[in-house]
């Protein structure tokens, strides 16, 4: 497949970097992008050439959430178009959380809404110290429900709700002490934490690697169809409140809510 919002580059021992390739839009989640996510987790997944998986972001953010096109389509769409792009989004975590090979987040820039999704599906990620982050779906009267069950198992419960509904912003080491984030570094640091990330791997059998990480999935917490099913009508129900028309109108003409 011909990849227009990402790009893949492996080396030679097998380390590929899976760069989210849309600089100018802040790596914003387009129905395109989501499409080549899936698309790319099942080529990784299935290459025995890939030892383990980077996944980065090109320019200054990492990933600023839902794409604004994406989300007017969403606005003026009806019910079930909402559930069937809000399914692709979560196979597309799914599928990321479930690869058969270590992932590892190298978080260079800000992360938003879905960007934190996109974080919580990797096995350990490591975040400049300038990085912002947030779970800002509130604000738009919507609540962060796709991505909610990697979130949650990311971060337990009682972490996640410090600022799973109120979509303040917080730094990085907040983000270590929510477990989001395994380390904070500089930037000048990145490269070299993300390497010694990456290396032990490449002294471990692959299939075992695969076998222990897919063990971990299964004892963890549960992430099944219903539970992403129930996640997709939820979302689906909070679009169709008042709160949720006034509060993305609002973004749209770029003022406050009513409630703000």
């Amino acid at each position: 497949m011909t990849y227009e919002t990402i790009s893949i580059a492996t080396d030679a021992r097998g380390v590929a970097t899976l760069t989210l390739n849309r600089p100018d839009k802040h790596n914003s989640l387009s129905a395109r992008m989501i499409d080549e996510l899936t698309h790319a987790a099942a080529e990784l997944g299935s290459d025995p050439a890939v030892r383990v998986v980077v996944l980065t972001g090109a320019g200054a953010s990492f990933c600023a959430g839902g794409d604004l096109g994406w989300m007017r389509e969403q606005f003026d769409a009806d019910r079930q178009t909402r559930m069937v792009e809000a399914q692709k989004l979560a196979h597309m975590l799914r599928d990321l959380n479930e690869l058969p090979k270590p992932l590892i987040g190298r978080v260079q820039g800000q992360a938003f809404g879905g960007g934190i999704g996109m974080m919580s599906v990797c096995d350990t990620v490591i975040a400049v110290e300038t990085a912002k982050f947030g779970l800002t779906e509130t604000r738009l009267g919507l609540i962060p429900a796709t991505i909610s069950p990697y979130v949650l198992a990311r971060m337990g419960e009682g972490k996640a709700r410090r600022v799973f509904m109120s979509a303040r912003l917080f730094g990085a080491e907040e983000a270590r002490d929510l477990d989001l984030v395994a380390r904070v570094v500089s930037e000048a640091d990145l490269d070299a934490a993300v390497e010694a990330e990456v290396k032990p791997y490449l002294s471990a059998a692959p299939a075992a690697v695969a076998a222990s990480k897919a063990l971990a999935r299964s004892l963890g917490p549960a992430i099944s169809v219903d539970v992403i099913e129930d996640t997709i009508r939820r979302l689906a129900d909070t679009w169709e409140t008042p709160e949720a028309q006034e509060g993305i109108q609002a973004f749209f003409e770029k003022r406050k809510p009513s409630w703000a």
